[in-house]
């Protein structure tokens, strides 16, 4: 048989003479040009190479791969948070990131020899060697950013959700979520500040969230509240039995309980790494009438590195807010924040908007919290969380310690969700609505319960008509507002040009300065 009718000799480009036919007919530039649209799309250089199984079966791993990538980041956001609070997930993925880059580098370094035409000269070859290290060092560097992505992933839930934290009001149960169609958290802002000594809860809040809804409703509660109640099952009402009292007014407060119950009965609850919050938890939630479940506590100290970890808050200011200032000693504010509609605030303000108090009430301070969480929440969308991730989490292990369990960390991502669309509410303790130093807590317990679920209103009274005429078939009402002192988060932060305005033509308070 002649060599014209040989059936057996290889189709150009399907096999070792395709490929030799291809690497003569290649240029060195083309094959360069190849490598790097190969190490963009792992498996064209294959491609190109007449390596088509191979190749195909690379770049359709790679599109796959895209395609998880991006359903993530959209529609499967959920998963994605999920899989991020699970450390075994993160253990594995930390491997997977190794393994995925060296096979990336292996595609590129065989595919570039693939390409390489026949014969080469050597400082074309020296060439070709560092464009591929370039490549590879292109790989390398996006895969150890994202390895120590999951990395403080990692060392972040175990810092701060420890399974080894001992709590005396957490179950020690198989799923401590549970089925609960309500989970109430214990929201503490912890100041030490300058000349104090121990921590004061200053800031002491409640979120109660619907399971199903994410509807969350935040009970603010003043930090000079007298006689906290103690349930009739703990030992704490044996030795408070009208209510916390540390022997004066001032160390009897809310704001106090944390630091001084703990002081004075240290073992009483059992073992528990955190004693003050057990006690907040058991009376603040016999104040409610809710069972509190978990507990975080923020050191307000370093809040202002959460909010520059976070690139700043967007809060709106309607009255001077005073920086600084002591109104025990009646010290003079360093400066004021003027008001003014959607300003931006580093850490260091938004911390002073938060705490400043100095010729303002406990109440206008506690309605400012409220608004700066708010601000918070509406700052961490995931884009920003995953920009700034590195710091956020270096903070966040600093200032913040919780009983959560580290086993309800995907539950409580599923609630995130839902209250990030929910939106929040607020129901505010101020003297309108109770006397902090004689509080009635049946009242409490009751606006609570109203907040929550709504009492069914009554049946509209019968409109004049006949029985079935149009007056009557037509007559609806609208669903009555919740009863009691409950207001919009968003609505009672929104900018109210008025009392702005009147609050400028009274001019700026006096400074230490000035």
């Amino acid at each position: 048989m002649t060599a014209g009718t040989d059936r057996s000799a290889p189709e150009q480009g399907s096999g070792a003479s395709g490929q030799g036919t291809n690497r003569a007919s290649r240029s060195f530039g083309a094959a360069l040009g190849w490598s790097v649209l190969g190490t963009l799309l792992p498996g064209v250089g294959y491609l190109a190479a007449g390596r088509r199984r191979l190749g195909a079966v690379v770049l359709g791993l790679f599109l796959v791969l895209v395609g998880t990538v991006v359903w993530l980041a959209t529609g499967g956001r959920r998963f994605a948070a999920r899989a991020a609070v699970d450390t075994d997930v993160l253990l594995w993925a930390t491997v997977g990131i190794g393994v995925l880059a060296a096979l990336w580098a292996v595609v590129v370094v065989t595919g570039y020899r693939m390409l390489l035409p026949r014969p080469t000269s050597g400082g074309r070859h020296a060439v070709g060697g560092l464009l591929v290290a370039l490549l590879v060092a292109g790989i390398a560097g996006p895969a150890v950013l994202a390895g120590q992505f999951v990395i403080t992933s990692r060392d972040l839930i175990d810092g701060v959700f420890a399974d080894d934290r001992r709590s005396a009001t957490v179950p020690d149960t198989p799923d401590p979520f549970g089925s609960k169609d309500r989970v109430n958290v214990l929201l503490l802002g912890g100041d030490g500040g300058e000349g104090r000594e121990g921590v004061r809860t200053d800031t002491v809040i409640v979120a109660s969230s619907d399971t199903e809804t994410g509807e969350t409703t935040l009970f603010s509660l003043p930090r000079n509240l007298e006689d906290l109640p103690f349930p009739a099952s703990s030992p704490l009402r044996e030795v408070y039995p009208e209510g916390f009292d540390a022997g004066s007014e001032a160390e009897s407060l809310l704001n106090a309980v944390y630091r001084n119950g703990p002081a004075e009965y240290p073992d009483i609850l059992g073992p528990t790494d955190d004693p003050g919050a057990d006690f907040l938890k058991l009376g603040v939630g016999e104040a409610l009438g809710l069972p509190i479940d978990y507990y975080v506590l923020v050191n307000l100290e370093g809040f202002s590195r959460l909010v520059d970890a976070l690139g700043g808050i967007t809060v709106n200011v309607n009255y001077y807010v005073p920086v600084n200032g002591i109104p025990d000693t009646r010290e003079l504010p360093d400066a004021y924040i003027a008001p003014g509609p959607d300003q931006e605030m580093d850490g260091a303000t938004a911390l002073a908007f938060a705490r400043g108090r100095f010729g303002l009430t406990d109440y206008d301070r506690m309605a400012r919290q409220r608004c700066t969480i708010d601000a918070i929440v509406e700052a961490a969308d995931p884009v920003t969380l995953l920009q700034r991730y590195q710091d956020l989490a270096a903070t966040t292990e600093d200032i913040v310690s919780t009983d959560i369990p580290r086993d309800v960390l995907d539950d409580f991502v599923d609630l995130a969700f839902l209250v990030k669309d929910a939106g929040l509410r607020s129901v505010v303790f101020d003297p309108e609505v109770i006397d902090p130093a004689y509080p009635d807590y049946e009242l409490m317990r009751q606006l609570v319960q109203d907040a929550i679920e709504p009492p069914v209103a009554p049946p509209p009274a019968e409109p004049e008509g006949e029985p079935g005429s149009d007056i009557a078939a037509g007559s609806e009402t609208a669903p009555p507002p919740p009863p009691g002192p409950v207001a919009d988060v968003g609505d009672a932060c929104a900018y109210d040009p008025v009392q702005a305005r009147e609050a400028r033509e009274q001019g700026e308070p006096p400074t230490r300065q000035g």
